[in-house]
């Protein structure tokens, strides 16, 4: 039977190549001879951590199974400008379907996987883990939760079913912080499932409703400042999992850590970074 990610992986590459090759690559049909063969390099044009390889691979075997592949690297892999990564060899035309899904993909993944590499290296010393959050690309959601991995961050929840988190929005809607907890831990008991429940505080008056209330898993301390952090740690003292979020950037992050947060979620992971440049060229 497929796993999840294997039914994801399927869907997204047979998606992605319908959207691109539509009724036929009619430029390699008017250029290239039916049955040509050829071979293509992957190179690395500029340093960073390698991500996407596996995916790589079942994109290649998605398009033509006959195509072989030496493959030079792994994912996670630190990899310099000018390093090989694999070659393909096969019918020219399934080469050129499958570059640019190859090259979209990789580069993508390695993009977050370098950013997150240089975020890690910053926690370095501190007990802080890095988490991505849901601010993803649709439909590539899987693919940049293992990037996030690859380069060696944590993932937050998957999405809405396999945690309940209280948001502002969440708990302005319920009636409160309490009301919002109470709801919630209810809703477990009745449905009989074991999720984790995190609840979002906006400053220390619903950070202290939680702590009267209790009966929760994680805090997450939106857009506070380091000093107001502080404070917050001091009077949770250990009792629940603590998170900070709001816009906490890489060059801050590491100020952030030293005061003993146990994660820093950042979106920017996935929603705004740079991908890796990454190329697939001819053999000739």
């Amino acid at each position: 039977m497929e796993s999840s990610t294997e039914i994801l992986l399927k869907a997204f590459v047979q998606n992605a190549l319908a959207e691109d090759v539509g009724d036929g690559d009619h430029t390699s049909l008017a250029t290239i001879p039916i049955g040509q063969e050829g071979e293509s390099r992957l190179l690395a044009k500029e340093d960073g951590i390698l991500a996407g390889l596996e995916v790589a691979k079942y994109i290649f075997h998605e398009v033509d199974p006959e195509l072989k592949l030496a493959i030079f690297k792994n994912d996670g892999d630190r990899i310099k400008k000018g390093d090989e990564v694999l070659h393909a060899r096969g019918s020219v035309h399934s080469l050129l379907k499958a570059e640019r899904l190859v090259l979209n993909v990789m580069q993508r993944m390695s993009g977050i996987a370098t950013k997150v590499d240089r975020i890690v290296d910053k926690l370095k010393g501190t007990r802080t883990k890095v988490l991505d959050t849901r601010k993803t690309t649709p439909g590539m959601r899987f693919l940049e939760k293992e990037a996030v991995r690859i380069g060696g961050g944590t993932n937050h929840r998957t999405g809405l079913y396999d945690m309940i988190l209280i948001k502002d929005n969440h708990v302005d809607y319920a009636g409160g912080i309490a009301a919002a907890l109470k709801a919630a831990n209810d809703y477990l008991a009745k449905v009989g499932k074991n999720l984790k429940i995190e609840i979002e505080v906006r400053n220390l008056e619903e950070l202290q409703e939680v702590l009267d209330y209790g009966h929760v898993d994680r805090i997450m301390l939106d857009n506070f400042d380091i000093s107001t952090l502080k404070e917050a740690l001091k009077r949770i003292g250990g009792r629940f999992e603590t998170e900070a979020s709001g816009g906490i950037t890489e060059d801050e992050i590491s100020d952030y850590a030293a005061t003993g947060m146990d994660y820093i979620s950042v979106g920017a992971l996935t929603h705004s970074v740079k991908s890796l440049d990454l190329s697939l060229k001819a053999i000739v």
